[in-house]
């Protein structure tokens, strides 16, 4: 790309936020030249703003320390800053689809990390790899915001990353039902174990609103667009529990699946290793070589080991095996707040520059 593109992130100073600002730092296309959040942090620097509330293992990235964070409400000015947005705001739903709709009518695109716009019909929930042809409806979308370049696009919850790859992966054989448990990392919450202390030691067996997003989002990922909506998928039906477990990151699933057609094993495991999508033929900065690996030892995977693999953006996959009850069963990790949130976001943004929806504001 011959000049970066100019991206703002709104909510910046919160811990997806400063994910993004992470990972964003020395990308080949992007050059962060806006962070927005509340009023609050309006005027100040993004270092004074966030404090030491930064979050990161990695130190705060030094292009965005002196940058003033701008006021996430005062729309127009910050998109005169930027080509296109990524959004991780911190607000109620109903504030977060109007401020979002926002950015887009200003021809700003928005490539959210927030669950407000997941199930607007006109707006593409997308895992690239998984359902890249849903970036389609995005016409049907500006019309309904009166936009030629603006939109909202975004990415599924974090929670569903360690398993609907590897069942889209199998999707041939027809899974028919699955059981999920998820054991899910304190980040997802966006805390730290110093924010969190009675997390160490401890697992809380409910988190709010997690287990339907669980069940349905996968549904909406292997949906068809029709008459210029979403209609997700009727099967396989998805039955999950959600627990918080004392892991800073890393979202850790056991699944049961039973399939239409049973296939054996190293069948299973050759569609694991062999599924690849458009990011890889693409090449995109941001994807995984290898998008899921499958590893043969009994104690794997592990979130110490394994979690970071393909920086973050890869899933990896084990003790897959038969079942008594369903037909097999399996492990699954992913990294919940680089594939499964910011991470997974940036990969929705170069995908969409890669197809032209995202591009230089004229």
């Amino acid at each position: 790309m011959e000049q970066k593109l100019r991206v703002g992130v709104l909510g910046a100073t919160g811990m997806v936020g400063q994910r993004f600002l992470s990972i964003l730092e020395n990308h080949p296309w992007y050059e962060v030249t806006a962070v927005a959040a509340s009023p609050r942090s309006a005027g100040k620097t993004y270092k004074e703003a966030v404090g030491d509330r930064w979050k990161m293992q990695t130190p705060m990235p030094e292009a965005v320390k002196k940058l003033v964070v701008m006021n996430v409400n005062e729309v127009e000015k910050v998109a005169a800053e930027v080509d296109f947005v990524f959004s991780a705001v911190d607000m109620t739903k109903e504030e977060i689809r109007a401020i979002e709709d926002a950015y887009a009518k200003t021809e700003t695109p928005v490539v959210s990390n927030n669950s407000a716009h997941r199930w607007t019909p006109d707006v593409p929930m997308v895992v690239p790899e998984i359902n890249p042809e849903h970036f389609a409806v995005i016409e049907y979308q500006k019309k309904r915001l009166g936009t030629t370049r603006g939109f909202v696009a975004v990415k599924p919850n974090c929670s569903i990353q360690s398993y609907a790859p590897v069942l889209t992966a199998w999707k041939e054989f027809e899974p028919v039902e699955v059981v999920a448990t998820t054991y899910q990392a304190i980040s997802g919450a966006g805390k730290t174990f110093r924010d969190w202390p009675e997390m160490n030691g401890n697992i809380i067996p409910y988190i709010g609103g997690e287990e339907e997003k669980s069940e349905q989002e996968p549904l909406r990922l292997w949906g068809r667009i029709e008459n210029g909506q979403i209609v997700k998928a009727e099967s396989p039906v998805i039955t999950t529990q959600c627990i918080r477990v004392p892991v800073l990151d890393g979202h850790t699933a056991a699944v049961f699946v039973k399939f239409a057609k049973k296939p054996a094993k190293e069948q299973l495991i050759e569609k694991l290793v062999s599924f690849k999508g458009e990011p890889q033929e693409l090449n995109l900065p941001s994807a995984p070589k290898q998008f899921i690996q499958y590893l043969e030892e009994d104690n794997r995977p592990q979130v110490a080991l394994d979690v970071n693999y393909e920086n973050g953006m890869g899933i990896s996959v084990g003790r897959l095996r038969e079942d008594t009850v369903y037909d097999y069963k399996f492990v699954g990790l992913s990294h919940n707040t680089l594939r499964g949130a910011a991470g997974g976001a940036v990969l929705c943004a170069e995908m969409l520059t890669a197809k032209g929806y995202i591009a230089k504001k004229a």
